[in-house]
């Protein structure tokens, strides 16, 4: 029951992250309206296939699917796309901005 629980969490939380509504992920997998909310609040499961679907349109691995120690996701997943369409310079740039951003905390 426990991994049920946490199941639904994550997926709640990744939806959240993307901003995206259960019924509008529900029928952008081709699923019923209330498919997601269903999984969310312990009244089913995914199937293996939908599962990966359901990955796929985090654009996440299932492993990272289950990863507790990973947080935002979505948001990872999204800087890593934007990262890739920089220029070496810019890269650096940020690469800057970011070791100053976690030595000031």
């Amino acid at each position: 029951m426990y991994e049920e629980e946490l199941f639904a969490k994550r997926l709640e939380q990744l939806r959240l992250e993307k901003n995206v509504s259960a019924r509008e992920m529900s029928l952008s997998l081709g699923q019923n309206p209330s498919y997601i909310n269903r999984i969310e609040n312990g009244k089913s499961l995914p199937s293996l296939p939908l599962f990966f679907y359901i990955c796929d349109y985090f654009q996440i691995t299932p492993k990272d699917f289950f990863d507790e120690n990973q947080n935002n996701f979505y948001s990872t997943g999204e800087l890593i796309r934007e990262i890739q369409k920089l220029t070496g310079p810019q890269v650096q740039h940020l690469l800057a901005v970011i070791k100053d951003i976690n030595h000031s905390h």
